[in-house]
């Protein structure tokens, strides 16, 4: 036994294959290293077995087996998690649900969309699109799958107007530990029927059960996008604005990010490319959609106003595609611009209220001078939910760890203290276990 788990054997791999078949239960020599990890935590495990399951049905015969012999499993989707959520740290299955990649039902008169948990989310978007209709939830990996999405309960840039993931899922169709099969919800509007054990699924992250089905909730398609990049002198004048322009417009804007001109750099050098501006230290990047132009136009005029009165230096219209292209790009390249810039980094992805975002962004700034190490952020400002990057550069491993221990200490200390929580999207993990 290892960690009162069964040590997997010989016995174990056949009875998989029993279940799988040979080709879709991959042994422990001959598994890719990319299944090791996750897509930006250093924790590294290799799992036993690599299971690609196919049906509800196997995902439940798996789960059965695995209970009576008390084997450890790892439900995993594309690995872009970065907590080391699906990284197979006590060996066992690692149970691989790409493969249940499939479009079941498109219900255009209850607006709701039925699939398996291996559908990548940058795939929902175009499937709906094309009948009039729109799935909100918008996180930066779009080659996620939607199952991990919902295990971690992810948010993305538009949840400033349209929530999280949690918000769009109507019925779950869950596995057990054991294997015993549950559905949960359904495609109804309102539910008042007891306990609301599908919310519960929703955010944990794999701990209580596996998603092998989602009854996903659509809204009708905007037809109108545009957006404002809005220069500011310092990160404080910039996040001050955000409040007011949440409160004081006459549209909930779709996203609200805020950037400094470090990150702005990096992305030009990382995609060759130069942004609109990067002139000023700080920027907010403003995105407002709706049905008709009218209505758009109508709340990027008041939003332009209200970002000039709490000085704002300009306001850059982004209203054609090229345009919505090279800043969006820049944006949708910062994490890979700040990765290529160093060795090794690790994220701190805290989320705190709206008000305290520049006193932990000013704050995160200090801890460069207090633990001689490069920090870098970006993040959603109309929500509080901050991307503070710890870069490793040319630190030895020692140095490395208990830097990064010191950093993480002091920045969940600072958050707690603003009555913010340690995870705004990514989840716990196991990184953020402690």
């Amino acid at each position: 036994m290892k960690n009162n788990y069964k040590i997997f054997d010989s016995s174990d791999l056949a009875a998989l294959q029993a279940i799988c078949g040979t080709e879709r239960v991959i042994s422990r020599d001959q598994i890719g290293e990319d299944y090791h990890h996750d897509e930006l935590s250093g924790v590294r495990s290799q799992p036993d077995v690599l299971v690609r399951a196919t049906s509800t049905e196997e995902v439940a015969a798996v789960m059965k087996y695995a209970y009576k012999n008390h084997i450890p499993v790892t439900p995993r989707g594309s690995g872009t998690g970065l907590v080391g959520g699906s990284v197979a740290l006590n060996g066992g299955i690692m149970l691989d649900l790409t493969l249940m990649n499939h479009f079941l039902e498109l219900d255009e008169e209850n607006m709701t969309l039925t699939l398996e948990p291996g559908v990548l989310l940058m795939d929902v978007g175009k499937y709906v699109e094309e009948a009039g209709l729109f799935y909100p939830p918008d996180p930066g990996e779009k080659t996620a799958t939607i199952g991990g999405n919902i295990s971690t309960n992810a948010g993305g840039m538009r949840a400033v107007k349209y929530g999280v993931t949690r918000d769009y899922v109507r019925g779950l169709e869950v596995v057990l530990p054991n294997g015993g099969i549950m559905n949960l919800g359904g495609k109804v509007v309102k539910n008042s029927s007891g306990y609301s054990l599908k919310d519960l699924i929703i955010g944990s992250e794999g701990t209580l059960g596996i998603v092998t089905k989602a009854i996903l909730r659509l809204l009708p398609l905007p037809r109108h996008k545009i957006s404002l990049l809005v220069p500011f002198p310092d990160l404080p004048s910039a996040i001050k604005a955000v409040p007011t322009i949440i409160r004081g417009a006459n549209a909930v804007p779709t996203a609200v990010e805020f950037m400094e001109r470090e990150v702005i750099l990096a992305a030009e050098e990382f995609l060759a490319r130069k942004f609109p501006d990067n002139t000023s230290d700080a920027y907010l990047l403003l995105t407002y959609d709706g049905a008709s132009r009218e209505e758009v136009e109508l709340a990027w005029e008041d939003a332009a106003e209200i970002c000039l009165k709490c000085g704002a230096l300009d306001v850059f219209l982004s209203n054609t595609q090229e345009r919505n292209e090279s800043i969006w790009s820049a944006r949708g390249a910062f994490l890979e611009a700040i990765k290529a810039s160093t060795t090794e980094m690790d994220e701190c992805d805290v989320v705190v209220p709206r008000r305290n975002i520049a006193e932990f962004v000013l704050f995160s700034h200090a801890l460069q001078e207090k633990h001689h190490i490069r920090i870098r952020s970006f993040g959603h400002a109309g929500d509080g939910n901050l991307h503070i990057y710890v870069l490793r550069d040319g630190l030895d491993d020692d140095t490395w760890k208990i830097k990064l221990k010191d950093v993480f200490d002091d920045l969940y200390a600072k958050a707690d203290s603003l009555g913010g929580k340690v995870s705004g999207e990514h989840g716990i993990g196991y990184a953020k276990r402690p």
